[in-house]
Parts: C-alpha cells; structure tokens; sequence
C-alpha cells in the first residue's frame, strides 16, 4: 500500500499512525471517491449543470448538444474557463493584500521595513513611476500603483506587460486581441461569457481563457512577488531544513500554512525577541519556533535564513493531516488557500490550536479568527503568540510522534540570485545552452495530488528524468516541496545529472533543481524567460524551454497553464483535465496553439514518456537555433 501514499517516508509512516487513529485522512477519502467517480463524462469535461434544463452531457456519435446548444467543446472549456477565474480571483486576492502591505509599510504602520529599496526604484521605474520620491513615498506610490492595475478597464492594456515581455510575445497578443486590462475586470468580462446562452463558441472561450491568463500575470502575479521582494528581500541562496522531523515536541511549535507570507513573518520577527523566548522558557518550553507550511512556507524560506527560531518547513498540502496527527504542533495558523477542511475532525483529537488568519479560510469546527491586517500585524503577532504558548501548556507532556526525518535543501533562487550565481550576467547561461552542456530549461510549476498517482512521486520522476537528460529545472509551487523532500535540491544530487549539466553545477555551486519559489513566481519565471530570449534576439517559442505540470492540482495550477500556452511554450499537465472530450478542442491546444501563439500542450500521464516529448521539442528548438 505504501506506494499509492508518498514518496516520503516520513508521510508513510504518518500515514500508519492516522490509521491506528481512525482518522479520516486524503488517501482513504481519495479511494472511497474512486470508486464512484464519473470517467465517461465529468473527467472528459463533457457535462454541465449550470441551468435548469440540466444536468446535461455529451455522448459523442450519440447526444451532441446540451438542452441549450452547447457542444462538447464549449462544454469543457467553459468550465475550465470558470476554473481559471476561481484561480486568478485568489492570486489577485494576494496581490491585493500586498499592495495595502506596501502601503501600510510606507506610511510606517506595520512592523516591516521596505528590505530592498532597489528593487523598489527599479521596480516602480517599470511601472512609469518618479523614482526620485524618498523610499517610503516610493512604496506607497508603488502600492496605489499595483491596485489601480488591478482594476484597469479592459480596453486598456497593462503597463507592466511590454516592460516586461518581449516585442514579439505583445505582438502576437495584439494580432490575437488578448492583450489584456486589469484581472478585477478580465475576471468580470470572463465571468460573463460562461453564462448560458452567451458564449457558445469554443475558439472564443479559449481566446477568454488565453487573455485572462495574461491578465493574471502581469496585473497579479508579478506585482505581487515583486512586492513581496521589496518588503522582505530577494531571494538568496542558502541552506534550508524540510519534512515532518521540523517540529520537537519540546518546543512551542507554530506553523503558519497557506500562500501569503505576512502573518508568518511578523512571527518570526516577534518571536525572536529574547524575552518572547524567555516566555516560552518559562511556560516549560526549550523555546518558540516558527515552521512553514506549503506555500506560506515557501514563500518566507525563500527570503529567511534557518535559525533557531525560523527552523524549516514540514513539505506540501497533502502533509498537513500528516503533521497534525505529530501532535506536536501548538498553533496552526491558516491563511488564504490550502486548509482542507477534514481539520474539523482533527480538531478535538489532537492537542493543536487552529486559528484562521484570512477572512477567506473557514474550516467547520475552527471559530478562532485572527484575521491579518496590515497595521494591526504585530498586536495580531503578540495574540497568535500567546495562544500558542496556553497550547503547550496544556500539551506538554501529551504524547507525540514526530518522524526522525529532516532533508536539508539548498533554496532562494530568483533572477537576481541566478545572475549573482553566473556573475553578473545572462552570458554564462547562453553559453552553456550553445555550447550543449545544459540542452534546455523547464519550469516544473506543479502542486500535488493523487490523480496520478502518490504523493510527489510523478514529480521527482520526471525531475530526475530531466536533469539526467542535462536539461536544468526550476521547481516552484507545492511541487517543489516534492523535489526539496526529495533531495533534489542538494549538492549531492548533482550526481543524479548528466555530464554538461554536473559540470555548470559543479562550477556555479548549485543543485541541478533551482528552487525558484511558489506558484506565484510563475510571473517571475515569465520576466527571466523573456529576458533570455531578449538576450539572444529571439522570441519565447523559440527557445528550448518547456513547462511540466506533473501533479496540477487546482484552480491557480490551470491558469498557470494556460498562461504557458499564450506565452509560446511546450506544456506538459498531468493527470489529465477535464476537457479531452472535446475533440476540436484538444486540436486547438496541442495542435494549432503551436502556429498561433507557440504554446502547445501535451497530455501524458506517463513521466518517462513527457520526458521524452519535452527533450525532443527541445532538440527541435536547439537545431532551429542552429545549436548542436
């Protein structure tokens, strides 16, 4: 049984003890529901029950429309349509917050500083800004600046697109009509094609899809990271620890969980306040740690060195039940995205505290609210504080059973660092890719699931397929959790790699898997492709790059791959999305996408085949380039 859990020891043997608990947990749920899945038409993406003459679906040869007209491939990319709204609403929710954060931070209201004031110069000089304005008025400009994009008319295109793309990526997207406004009102005109008897035309709806997609990366994506950048630093390199042996039992231990970093730093700034430790000590504690959960954790480990009190992070969202069922964690703080809502049952059976720290998160059985607000941080930090340290006073002494696994990974790579690493300049990079050492670069933007198989295992598959094949991965998302756990962000896996590519790590001093952030940094990854393909004077199709997927899970997962295809790159999803049964559908975007924008996708659930597929469209670039 043990291969359909994880690729983590760790997850396996947790998952032992949440059976010996009676514990309702993801596996067992997972296989009670495939049991009555629907395969012949809710995973070909050919049903829908949006009106009252519904429930419909498609059986081609058979029923071709619905009740209303709609076809099959109407049917499936108006709901993947619908999903990707879903996903740009929470990435923009995000981007929100970190505009109101810089704001707040400028006019000296919340507990940070303004970290990088250069990457804010050069940030706000992008976005058209007077960059001679001291640095607080700069972020709060800057700020005002992300949320008045937002809110663009759609009729006017976002600034920060031609800043940072390249001629011929804005050029196909005006020839296309997809340049895009703000997210708030792409979402309102996206939203509004899906109703029925609106838009029945599938070449349409995917044209939406395509737009929308743009709109989140430059309106949301980008402001956001970039925003976040400033506020608490570039990534660096440096050394980070992983997996469910993060937390001891005797210490107070908080996890902060979901995507947003805000809540998880002011923490750690509190909690590294001697007397806040003194505190701890006092209440029978060695200490008070901080340990991040899936993209939260992500986020903050990226920019925050490992320390006595920020020691790690415990892996992705499918670890959660996991890590509770340690009984050594004392508060579990949940904001926006990822908090599954079983912790209703974990709640009167393990010794955790969980409060929310997002208006958005309501798990049944949690009424603690701490929702994060950007002047209130610090008093917010104090509270979370203290309920953590009346938690272990009422755990200490319970029993616990926290696994003996801790994997170190080498994380905090971005543009910025990626260029220190190669002194300064792209010329290292370009210069491994012509000479053939390194063939190509893929983006591994992933989450995690069980659609495919167990946890993480299709993702560090296909990962160690890659850099074998000396093509270099950046990992981010829930995915790259899968390949830090799995060591594949460690000096040592260097051996794991081909000749060319060990060879540049060896010299540079990296992994061959680039821990390049969270799923927000997919509009960071956009801005380093771009400035490659400037660089040599190409367009984005034309590179030997590719986007895999292996384990999507979710509504942020599917705009991202969308965005891919309008981008003009090879992208591979795994398992495979609700739409394969709409056959002129699927011919648009593995077939035709490739003439229009460049994108094309692949489907295959098979990891040693996607390998495959991605190093031949690789070799076919290099050849185009007239590279060996």
């Amino acid at each position: 049984m043990s291969e359909k859990i994880s690729a983590h020891e760790s997850v396996r043997e947790m998952y032992a003890r949440l059976k010996e608990d009676g514990m309702t947990n993801v596996w067992d749920r997972w296989a009670a529901q495939e049991l009555v899945r629907c395969k012949s038409f809710c995973a070909k993406g050919l049903s829908c029950q949006f009106c009252s003459n519904g429930p419909c679906r498609i059986i081609p040869g058979r029923l071709e429309r619905g009740t209303c007209g709609m076809d099959g491939d109407g049917m499936a990319i108006r709901y993947m349509l619908l999903r990707n709204a879903m996903g740009l609403s929470t990435y923009t929710y995000h981007a929100r917050e970190v505009a109101k954060t810089l704001i707040a931070t400028g006019e000296g209201r919340t507990p940070y500083t303004i970290t990088d004031p250069v990457k804010l110069k050069s940030f706000a000089a992008k976005a058209g800004l007077d960059t001679n304005k001291p640095v607080e008025e700069l972020a709060v400009a800057l700020g005002r600046f992300i949320l008045d994009e937002i809110n663009r008319d759609p009729r006017t295109p976002l600034r920060l697109i031609e800043a940072l793309s390249t001629p011929g990526r804005v050029a196909a997207w005006k020839r296309l009509g997809i340049l895009p406004g703000g997210p708030a009102n792409e979402q309102i005109d996206a939203v509004s094609h899906c109703l029925t008897n609106v838009d029945g035309d599938y070449v349409s709806l995917s044209k939406t899809a395509l737009r929308l997609a743009l709109s989140c990366i430059y309106g949301s994506l980008v402001p956001l990271e970039y925003g976040q950048d400033i506020l608490f630093g570039a990534p660096k390199p440096h050394t980070m620890n992983f997996d469910l042996g993060t937390p001891d039992p005797e210490y107070v231990n908080v996890v902060v969980n979901g995507h947003e970093p805000f809540v998880g730093m002011a923490l750690i700034k509190y909690c590294r306040r001697p007397e806040v430790q003194a505190e701890a000590r006092k209440a029978g504690a060695k200490g008070i740690r901080v340990i991040g959960s899936i993209e939260t954790g992500q986020e903050i480990l990226q920019r925050t060195e490992l320390d006595e009190v920020f020691v790690g992070m415990m892996g992705n969202w499918i670890s959660i039940e996991p890590l509770i069922a340690t009984g050594a964690v004392d508060l579990f703080a949940m904001d926006m995205n990822c908090s599954p809502p079983s912790l209703e049952e974990y709640v009167p059976k393990y010794p955790t505290t969980f409060v929310s720290v997002s208006p958005l998160v309501n798990v049944p059985g949690v009424e603690k609210h701490v929702d994060y607000l950007p002047d209130k941080a610090e008093a917010q930090a104090v509270q979370l504080t203290q309920m953590a340290l009346e938690n272990f006073k009422r755990r200490r002494g319970k029993e616990t059973h926290v696994p003996k696994v801790v994997q170190p990974a080498i994380v905090g790579f971005s543009i910025e660092s990626i260029l220190d690493a190669l002194g300064g300049t792209l010329v290292p990079l370009l210069d491994a890719i012509k000479s053939g050492k390194i063939k190509g670069v893929v983006g591994l933007v992933s989450c995690t699931s069980l659609g495919n198989g167990a946890q993480d295992v299709s993702t560090i598959i296909i990962a160690k397929e890659l850099i074998k094949r000396d093509i270099l991965v950046l990992s981010m998302g829930c995915g790259n959790a899968a390949v830090q756990l799995g060591g594949l962000c460690t000096a040592e896996a260097r051996g794991l790699a081909g000749p060319g590519l060990r060879s540049v790590c060896e010299a540079l001093g990296v992994p061959p898997v680039l821990s390049f952030g969270t799923c927000t940094d997919t509009g960071r990854l956009s801005v380093l492709v771009s400035a490659v393909a400037n660089a040599l004077g190409v367009d984005v199709p034309d590179l030997p790059v590719a986007v895999t997927a292996p384990q999507y899970m979710e509504q942020k997962a599917t705009i991202d791959a969308i965005f891919a295809l309008a981008f003009g790159t090879f992208t591979h999803v795994s398992p495979t999305p609700p739409i394969v049964g709409g056959a002129r559908l699927m011919k648009l975007l593995s077939e035709d996408l490739e003439g229009i924008t460049g994108g094309k996708l692949l489907l295959e659930n098979d990891m040693i085949k996607a390998a495959d597929a991605i190093e031949l469209h690789i070799q076919k670039k290099r050849r185009a380039l007239g590279l060996s």
